[in-house]
């Protein structure tokens, strides 16, 4: 089997795009997800036109899909980010490096009347089992 993206990558949606003027949690993903046992995570966030407020991304990470904490630092590459009225349409990246089964995203917003649209997709990296089972 030929090494590419489509063998070796999957992506989950766990925020769909919408506007957001709360506190939102992203639904968990499976790094075992179909037999791969994934690796590496990355998490992407795209936003569109965020009106006020801050809206505070926290990666989080859980072995039972029931309790979560914050990932440590040490498990992430680069800056989890506070999104605020500056970051209009851009693209903001995070590694998760951690051993933990389970990722999700919370984003805590504050100060919000209209607040921002924006949405968060995971991308699962380097299974241990490939290729990857597309759904």
């Amino acid at each position: 089997m030929h090494p590419n993206p489509y063998n070796n990558l999957s992506t989950r949606q766990i925020l769909p795009p919408a506007a957001r003027t709360a506190t939102a949690t992203g639904s968990s993903v499976d790094r075992v997800a179909s037999g791969a046992a994934f690796q590496d995570a990355l998490i992407v966030i795209s936003t569109g036109t965020i009106t006020d407020g801050t809206h505070t991304v926290d990666v989080q990470e859980s072995a039972d899909n029931s309790t979560w904490t914050s990932a440590a630092a040490s498990d992430l590459q680069g800056t989890e980010p506070v999104i605020g009225a500056a970051d209009d349409n851009k693209i903001f990246e995070i590694g998760y490096l951690g051993s933990l089964r389970y990722v999700r995203v919370v984003v805590t917003a504050a100060g919000t009347t209209t607040g921002g649209i924006y949405g968060v997709d995971v991308v699962l990296a380097n299974p241990r089992r490939a290729a990857v089972v597309h759904s």
